[in-house]
């Protein structure tokens, strides 16, 4: 089956630089919407989260990893556009 998602529908992460391959479904199949950062045993890690909160997280894993600043911000923008953030 072909991912139809080439990002993380919570987070943006290009779901290919995930170290497991996707999330994990309540059953323990791979989630091919979601990255096993945000998504595993059929539900968000952290449930309660904003849009907002995600955009702090995101781009501070990108600062750590050695990114600068302007492209966290530029990668966390249209993040609302993701499936988990519509409206």
């Amino acid at each position: 089956m072909k991912n139809k998602h080439k990002k993380c529908q919570s987070c943006g992460m290009p779901l290919n630089k995930d170290p497991k391959g996707g999330g994990t479904n309540a059953d323990g199949s791979i989630n091919t919407m979601y990255c096993s950062y945000c998504f595993e045993n059929g539900k968000f890690v952290q449930p309660d989260m904003t849009l907002e909160e995600m955009k702090v997280l995101v781009k501070g894993q990108m600062k750590e990893m050695g990114f600068p600043g302007f492209l966290g911000g530029f990668f966390t923008m249209g993040m609302e556009k993701l499936e988990r953030w519509k409206k």
